[in-house]
């Protein structure tokens, strides 16, 4: 799931969920619904700015799972 894997590449990188919505550019809301697993299809180009924000492919943010 997109969430879990989201979740655990960012406390790898030491990242707060503030510090990692700020890069992204996306909300807090945003950011902590997808951890949560509440919003399970995130768009595309939310995808994209996480995967930059956090300096890894989207495959890797998507492993095991689908947007």
């Amino acid at each position: 799931m997109i969430g879990n894997n989201l979740r655990r590449l960012r406390k790898k990188k030491g990242l707060s969920q503030e510090k990692l919505a700020r890069l992204a550019d996306i909300s807090l809301n945003a950011l902590t619904k997808i951890e949560s697993g509440f919003a399970q299809k995130p768009t595309i180009q939310t995808v994209v700015k996480l995967s930059r924000a956090l300096g890894i492919s989207i495959d890797e943010l998507v492993k095991n799972g689908k947007i």
